[in-house]
């Protein structure tokens, strides 16, 4: 873990008139961009950002490709890949380690590699696919962890001034699913630092599922490895580990977010979910913040008519997670945005509640 991996390949441009962003996507969809490249050293991912912004000429930052949804037509300009590598480990004391990782590392790669190490912190956000340099833009979490509890800062590109600076994380605007960096192209994450635990325990459990099938109380830690094979288990359980032979995983994750209301607007939410449901429907809800409450939006998918499995035209709903809209096989993106737009206008029309996709759309949006 301590060791540094080498950093020193180029930027390889790849020939042809359009490489297919679906080979980049783990939806497997999207047309082409007109010109492809893949940044596999920080510098270079620099000096390649730069050169575009220079010329003026469009440009698409693709990680892992598990939060993107590309326009069948594909992208009018340069897309850049990352595909940078490097960890660093730097003890701080008091049982507290300090975890560098380039950008381009793979997300899960990199939480195992933790793991092994014994070190605690990233063990319930394993599975998830993507690239490091997502982790801080998302705010990335899952289990009851959020990436904000263990991010310390990233290292970013600003593409206005073209320098390089390190920002801690408290000037990230960190929230639910959502940063400063989500939602604009004014900087490029070059690497993060994770502040995590030695000793081979896990972050205390808070997530009531995966208290109960590691049996043990609210709060509790456990061993990290443990943790994490729990948390495996439950992913696969509802096709949110890659698996190239399973359509249930050609997806983009989870494509809503769970709704963030006010008291007001949940006060309404709840009678209209008992008009509908009947007054003694047990509606899960979590505390988000003085004043806001978080909505379940597989729950509220499933009881407007979406169940597991339901289809459009060559999509469907996974059979394991409403949440995740999958590629069936030959789908193309405007198959998978119909059925976005019917499950969100099918929410709205029975609860009054507006779904907001999680996922960043390339050339095209949901109307």
């Amino acid at each position: 873990m301590s060791r540094r991996l080498p950093l020193t390949a180029v930027t390889t441009p790849l020939s042809g008139t359009g490489v297919p962003l679906s080979q980049c996507t783990t939806l497997r969809l999207g047309g082409p961009a007109t010109r492809f490249v893949r940044a596999t050293a920080a510098a270079d991912l620099v000096e390649a950002v730069r050169d575009l912004d220079a010329s003026g000429d469009p440009l698409l930052l693709i990680g892992g490709g598990s939060n993107l949804v590309v326009a069948d037509e594909g992208f009018a300009g340069t897309a850049v890949q990352v595909g940078t590598l490097g960890r660093r480990l730097d003890p701080l004391g008091d049982g507290l380690v300090q975890l560098t990782v380039e950008a381009g590392e793979v997300w899960d790669d990199v939480v195992a590699e933790a793991v092994a190490q014994g070190l605690g912190g990233l063990e319930c956000l394993s599975g998830i696919p993507g690239l490091v340099g997502a982790t801080p833009v998302q705010n990335v979490g899952a289990y009851g962890v959020e990436i904000s509890q263990v991010l310390d800062s990233v290292d970013l590109l600003d593409r206005r001034t073209g320098r390089v600076h390190q920002l801690p994380a408290s000037a990230l605007g960190l929230a639910y699913r959502t940063s400063v960096l989500k939602g604009t192209d004014a900087a490029v994450v070059l690497r993060a630092r994770y502040t995590l635990t030695s000793g081979g325990l896990s972050a205390p459990i808070r997530y009531a599922e995966l208290a109960r099938v590691l049996g043990v109380g609210a709060g509790d830690r456990v061993p990290a490895d443990a943790a994490r094979k729990a948390v495996l288990e439950l992913r696969r359980g509802k096709g949110m580990v890659l698996d190239p032979t399973d359509h249930d995983t050609w997806s983009a994750g989870s494509f809503f977010t769970n709704p963030l209301l006010d008291d007001s607007t949940f006060t309404g939410v709840l009678i209209r979910i008992a008009e509908r449901l009947g007054a003694d429907v047990d509606v899960p809800s979590y505390p988000a913040g003085p004043g806001y409450r978080k909505l379940s939006a597989a729950w509220l998918i499933e009881r407007a008519g979406f169940a597991k499995g339901y289809r459009g035209h060559r999509v469907a709903l996974s059979t394991r997670h409403t949440l995740a809209l999958t590629n069936r096989g030959g789908a193309s993106t405007r198959d998978l945005l119909g059925l976005a737009r019917e499950v969100r206008d099918g929410v709205r029309a029975a609860f009054g509640v507006e779904l907001t996709p999680e996922p960043v759309l390339v050339g095209c949006d949901l109307g």
